[in-house]
């Protein structure tokens, strides 16, 4: 039986090379600094076992696998990015039960500092449509059990699916309630974070309406290889993330703060090249502690677009909009309706387009990180226009529309559309993070003509849960803002159905054969690590409609 199931490749990414002497350096620093607090939080009769401090994942299930993660802590010393501590064994354990009295398969993979001390195991030969439970163990130590569940089969009937939606969790800005939220449903296929799981910048200097709630580590702005997994380890020891990770599997793509903020293909706007090193060792580097890190598994190596299917009622087409992409325009870099300018890159384009027209599913999700409905500003007043230019990375002066979404590559847009139209292929659903504010959008083919002109697609976005919106920026009460600009807003943009430019939260997406619905849930304070979750509104878009509708009542 043992030969029905493998592993992968410990690193889950491109293996490192031998640290060079500066990082080697560097990290014994990070490690004189950080390991106190991480030995604290070992068993005291056994400081120096193996411990899983950082939790356990699993990731981009398939209908007869799932790939599973974790981080072992070998010694007290060998923090993450420390590039230190010995080959660990890690053995992994998947059952049909909780108590394991069923195990349908185990294996081991052994924990190397070249790989930070993660492991990946991508099971095969499991049932689909099924829950399961796993655990790993290193040393005597055993880690969480968490619940996992395959995909239905490619054919199989599909009543409804669930899936909780989420971006944008900066850890400085607040406590991730929203994840907690979501692992206490307990119906979820799977949960999609839709990018900005981490942020880059140095504490303090984002995101955080001046307050740093709880500060991240390493201090200052992450730029090598030892910065960016020092980073995720944080984060992957916030036990509300822990506890999600441990209820759904997870579904991730990238956007820029994963790299640097307004990320490119060649370059960022925040990245400096020289004074930060160069972008493409940097890219480098955020790329591989992203790999070890998260439980991915790219389709093309240094990617995260793929495609999972959830039997015959919905495909998920999942983007990368960071790699691939031409820089955001200005006077400098072109127009955004250059059509040598692209956000995804022409190999990505045409896979996307002919993976949803030889779709055979009932609904086709896209798993986007930016807005692809157009955004016209409006008649913003200067308080509200430049808070919200500064939100968006806009001239303050104003300008219609925001370069880093899909608003600056209109070519591209236009064809992706013009595709779906040509080719009468309905029920797409673009899911959206990044703009820190929730919208309920058509997608229209011209919005200068809309709702006279058809609407292609439509489009969900979540807010932050953490970072800074309108209000945060302005400092003032929450709800305020959004009274005032979300009139304006959707008077300037008549395909956009809602908006709220406020709240931090969190989406659950319910897809049935004949809709499609997102439920918006909003955080009571991101700042209180014990903060209630209420529902806010709901809106769905029915079976060939390819508009959206407001609906009463949330799932």
């Amino acid at each position: 039986m043992t030969s029905r199931f493998s592993s992968s490749d410990p690193s889950g990414a491109v293996n490192s090379r031998a640290p060079r002497r500066r990082t080697v350096v560097k990290a014994a620093a990070a490690t004189a600094v950080l390991a106190a607090p991480l030995a604290a939080a070992l068993p005291a009769r056994a400081a120096e076992a193996p411990a899983f401090l950082h939790g356990v994942a699993s990731g981009d299930p398939l209908p007869d696998g799932i790939l599973l993660w974790t981080r072992v802590t070998p010694t007290s010393a060998a923090i993450p990015g420390s590039g230190i501590g010995p080959d660990t064994e890690v053995s992994w354990t998947v059952a049909k039960d909780k108590a394991f009295t069923t195990i349908v398969a185990k294996g081991s993979l052994t924990a190397t500092a070249v790989s930070d001390h993660t492991v990946k195991a991508d099971i095969r030969g499991l049932e689909p449509a099924t829950d399961y439970w796993f655990r790993f163990s290193a040393g005597g130590t055993d880690s969480p059990v968490a619940r996992t569940r395959t995909t239905p089969a490619a054919d199989a009937s599909v009543a409804g699916l669930r899936f909780g939606v989420v971006s944008c969790s900066n850890w400085e800005a607040g406590y991730f309630s929203a994840y907690r939220h979501l692992a206490a449903r307990g119906d979820l296929d799977a949960w999609l974070h839709l990018g900005d799981y981490i942020y880059e910048y140095k504490s303090g200097e984002y995101g955080t309406r001046g307050t740093v709630v709880r500060p991240h580590a390493p201090a200052g702005e992450i730029l090598t290889l030892a910065d960016y997994r020092t980073r995720h380890g944080r984060y992957k020891t916030d036990p509300d993330l822990q506890a999600l990770h441990h209820k759904a599997p997870v579904v991730a793509i990238w956007d820029d703060h994963e790299f640097a903020d307004n990320a490119w293909s060649g370059g960022a706007v925040n990245h400096t090249e020289g004074a930060e090193g160069t972008w493409t060792a940097r890219q480098a580097a955020a790329k591989q502690a992203y790999f070890e890190w998260m439980p991915v598994r790219p389709a093309i190596e240094g990617t995260t677009y793929r495609r999972l299917r959830f039997g015959k009622l919905a495909d998920l087409s999942l983007l990368d909009l960071r790699s691939f992409r031409s820089q955001q325009a200005s006077t400098a870099s072109g127009s955004v309706d250059d059509p040598d300018r692209t956000i995804t890159g022409r190999a990505q384009l045409d896979w996307l387009k002919s993976g949803l027209k030889a779709s055979d599913t009932t609904w086709r999700l896209v798993g986007n990180s930016v807005m692809i409905s157009p955004f016209a500003v409006g008649s913003l007043s200067a308080d509200l226009l430049k808070p919200l230019a500064k939100l968006l990375g806009l001239p303050q002066e104003g300008i219609a529309l925001n370069t880093d979404q899909w608003d600056g590559y209109t070519d591209d847009r236009r064809e992706l559309l013009a595709h779906l139209r040509s080719n009468a292929i309905r029920n797409t659903v673009f899911l959206t993070g990044d703009i820190h504010m929730a919208w309920a959008n058509d997608v229209p083919v011209d919005a200068g003509t809309y709702p006279l002109s058809a609407s292609a697609a439509t489009e969900f976005v979540v807010t932050s849960m953490t970072s800074d919106n309108l209000d945060d920026i302005v400092k003032v009460p929450e709800g305020v803002v959004s009274a005032i600009a979300s009139p304006v807003i959707r008077a300037a943009n008549r395909h956009v159905h809602w908006v709220d430019t406020d709240r931090h939260g969190y989406g659950v997406l319910d897809v049935t054969a004949t809709r499609a619905q997102m439920d918006y849930y909003v955080i009571s304070d991101r700042a209180n690590p014990n903060a209630t979750s209420s529902w806010s509104r709901s809106y769905r878009t029915l079976t060939g409609s390819q508009t959206v509708e407001r609906t009463y009542d949330p799932v």
